[in-house]
């Protein structure tokens, strides 16, 4: 067999049998077909092969070419019910008016309750939201004869002229990425670099990966140090760690509002002084107790319903669950007493540009929010992005600790048939 016989042959289902005796490889029919036709002949063999009924998976909306950077063996799309919540007016750094946010999930009522949280936070005047801090991180690992060459590798890279040439090298692969810093740490015979970028409106991680594989041959060349691998897990990418909760990944946001106590009372049925308690009983204390990197309700199902929606790394919510909510409630003098409400969340890693971002219908939720590509000036778009997702967060907090103040949350999921 040719590839000339195959290009000549496009039919799914020939193609599918080829495939299944070995004549041609999965991972090779993008070479002979049109992406589509290549994910039609996935979808005959595995149908011939585990009796599943494809048929919806391979009702897609967009021309398969068009994931191409995005997946390997295509066969169709997993399509996710996508809500909207909002608007809701932010007052923020970079986001600045009313929002809505796209939220894609299988969780019944969470959009439902953070539609209930923002709808207070709107009557509320609005939601403040800060980011931060900002920098996207890859720490290589170095092995070294010991803690004397140890030693010798953190001086030359602390020195001001090295730190240069290792910025000029890491940014010579990428018009927008700047070097923000190494930070160096030491365990006996092996040495990490901490470096961290700012990615502008790009989630960054390949930016930063790439850049610093640059970099590490300069610290190779020059010191002691043997490269062992371009990640060492004190980035720390896609898995629970305090350094990320302390130090922050890509973007640290905090967003607040002030409710008033007659507002907590008529929209969230109970307290300020209620949901108070139960924040410090349950996100502080209980989260404490547990030994938990996150100490909030559940923002990591806010952000990773944005994630799904909008294109972002989904692996990531990881790090978007490194979140510390706070509750408390404020006396005014005329007795009253108001909700003040905050969420922080360390490590949110997002982008407007790359990835996950371009894909159609992901481009679109983008659109809902207006915040696709590039902002102006750079970096403004992720950072109104973040802000967005931290009012989401924090609406979701609002609503679910209400509910459970006012032990409405079993009833809430029944009444929505959950």
């Amino acid at each position: 067999m040719t590839d000339s016989d195959l290009d000549s042959d496009s039919d799914p289902a020939e193609l599918a049998e080829r495939v299944r005796t070995g004549t041609l490889r999965l991972h090779e029919l993008e070479d002979h077909v049109d992406p589509d036709t290549a994910a039609e002949a996935r979808r005959h063999l595995l149908e011939a092969e585990t009796g599943a009924d494809l048929e919806t998976v391979g009702d897609y909306g967009f021309p398969a070419e068009e994931a191409d950077p995005n997946i390997e063996n295509m066969i169709g799309a997993a399509q996710v019910p996508m809500g909207v919540v909002g608007p809701v007016p932010i007052d923020g750094g970079a986001a600045s008016g009313d929002y809505y946010l796209p939220l894609a999930t299988t969780e019944g009522a969470l959009l439902a309750s953070v539609n209930r949280g923002l709808s207070a936070i709107r009557s509320a005047g609005g939601s403040n939201a800060r980011v931060t801090k900002s920098g996207m991180t890859r720490a290589p690992v170095f092995r070294v004869d010991g803690v004397v060459e140890a030693a010798e590798t953190v001086e030359w890279i602390e020195d001001a002229d090295n730190l240069e040439t290792l910025r000029e090298a890491a940014e010579s692969t990428t018009s927008h990425g700047e070097l923000l810093g190494i930070e160096p740490y030491v365990v006996g015979d092996s040495v990490y670099l901490r470096f961290a970028y700012d990615t502008k409106d790009a989630m960054g991680m390949n930016m930063a990966t790439i850049a610093t594989g640059e970099a590490c041959e300069i610290v190779e060349r020059e010191t002691p140090a043997s490269l062992v691998a371009l990640s060492g897990n004190l980035c720390s990418d896609k898995k629970p760690a305090a350094i990320n909760a302390v130090e922050g990944r890509g973007r640290s946001v905090t967003a607040d509002v002030v409710v008033p106590g007659e507002l907590v009372e008529e929209r969230l049925h109970t307290t300020a002084d209620a949901i108070a308690e139960a924040n410090t009983r349950k996100n502080l204390i209980g989260s404490a107790k547990a030994g938990s990197l996150g100490f909030n309700a559940h923002a990591a199902n806010v952000v990773g319903a944005a994630f799904l929606a909008t294109g972002q790394d989904e692996a990531q919510v990881v790090e978007g669950a490194n979140t510390i909510t706070t509750m408390d409630a404020r006396e005014r003098e005329d007795g009253t007493t108001d909700l003040y409400a905050s969420v922080s969340l360390a490590s949110l890693e997002v982008g407007t540009v790359g990835g996950g971002t371009k894909l159609p219908t992901q481009s679109e939720a983008l659109d809902v929010v207006g915040l696709r590509g590039g902002g102006d000036p750079p970096g403004s778009n992720a950072d109104a992005l973040a802000e967005v997702i931290a009012v989401g967060a924090l609406a979701g907090e609002l609503s679910l600790l209400a509910a459970l103040a006012s032990r409405h949350l079993s009833s809430a999921h029944q009444d929505l048939g959950r």
